[in-house]
């Protein structure tokens, strides 16, 4: 059974011009929405709707920019009117959105005007979608109902904890999205990895494939650069200090590729401890009895330049409680000199 309802307009960066037909909207952009594409500009506010009926009704000229018709990547301005039509969603997604994210705050790093660090804990998706209910962007808007937008600028997996960016203004998202995308960040985590790394092991330069298993779950791998659904990925390696068993290492990405620390480290023979998707599974039970329950992996310290004041910024996080008192444990005893 599908019901037909009105947009949800949550954290909206628009305004209702007029709302007296129940079926059809009108919002009007205002500064935060600006500039944005209007397909994502529909996606934000018709939530619980497929991206493929997002894109149809723009297609049908059933979505109107200014009363007139407008492709997916219109860029809409400020005091445009925007025409949303009804649309059809299952009963299962009103019951979704009928109960909404628990309010949720998290650690913070640094906050201001434009933006807001948030030292990740791990466990915890970004953002809701592939099984998961919602995630840390929908948890904070419910917790910040005031906030006029909060976006995610870039991901983490589920199992990694540290430095995760969320901006509050539209034109701080798009600044540091560039900077992401340009490559103009600095993105070092700290990973324990299973034996010796190799000294002279700095740089891996490989092309990373996506693909899906049977059961639709995502999974990368290494791939010749002839490949042409291959992507060039470049994961820079220094030890950071020698375990026994295991090594822990600065890994600096200058790509970001879906799983590639994991991926990457992985294709040379020494896995991420407790990765369940790439590592060494036999070893990860060891671990788990020792007391190490997630993966180890952390996003530990981040560069980018702030997209108001135009200053350099370097954030850290520490290690969490649980990973550094595995390090502790995993650290070689000193030798007894001999009398």
């Amino acid at each position: 059974m599908n019901r037909i309802i009105g947009p949800q307009v949550t954290h909206s960066a628009t305004s209702a011009v007029t709302n007296t037909a129940l079926e059809v909207k009108w919002l009007t952009v205002d500064e935060e929405s600006a500039g944005q594409r209007l397909d994502n500009f529909l996606i934000r506010h018709l939530k619980g709707v497929p991206k493929t009926h997002v894109y149809r009704i723009i297609r049908s000229g059933e979505v109107r920019v200014n009363k007139g018709r407008a492709a997916a990547d219109t860029r809409i301005e400020m005091g445009d009117v925007v025409r949303l039509p009804p649309v059809r969603i299952s009963d299962r997604v009103a019951e979704k959105a009928a109960r909404p994210a628990p309010g949720r705050e998290f650690p913070l790093l640094l906050e201001d005007d434009a933006l807001m660090a948030i030292d990740k804990p791990a466990g915890v998706a970004v953002h809701g979608g592939s099984g998961v209910s919602f995630g840390i962007i929908e948890q904070l808007r419910q917790a910040r109902p005031q906030a006029k937008l909060l976006e995610l600028v870039h991901r983490l997996d589920r199992e990694t904890s540290g430095i995760l960016l969320v901006a509050k203004k539209r034109s701080a998202l798009k600044q540091l999205q560039d900077q992401f995308r340009e490559r103009e960040t600095g993105k070092t985590y700290l990973a324990l990895v299973q034996g010796s790394w190799p000294e002279k092991l700095k740089v891996i330069d490989s092309s990373l494939h996506k693909y899906l298993l049977p059961d639709g779950e995502r999974r990368v791998k290494v791939t010749t650069p002839e490949d042409p659904d291959g992507m060039r990925s470049i994961t820079l390696v220094k030890v950071s200090e020698r375990l026994n068993g295991c090594t822990l290492l600065e890994v600096t990405i200058k790509t970001g590729r879906t799983h590639q620390i994991r991926v990457h480290l992985a294709s040379q023979g020494h896995p991420i401890a407790g990765d369940d998707k790439y590592g060494d599974f036999e070893w990860n039970k060891t671990l788990n009895k020792q007391g190490l329950k997630r993966m180890f992996l952390h996003a530990w310290r981040l560069q980018f330049t702030h997209p108001t004041s135009g200053k350099r910024l370097e954030l850290k996080s520490n290690l969490p409680p649980e990973l550094q008192l595995f390090t502790n444990h995993a650290k070689p005893k000193p030798s007894t000199p001999s009398v």
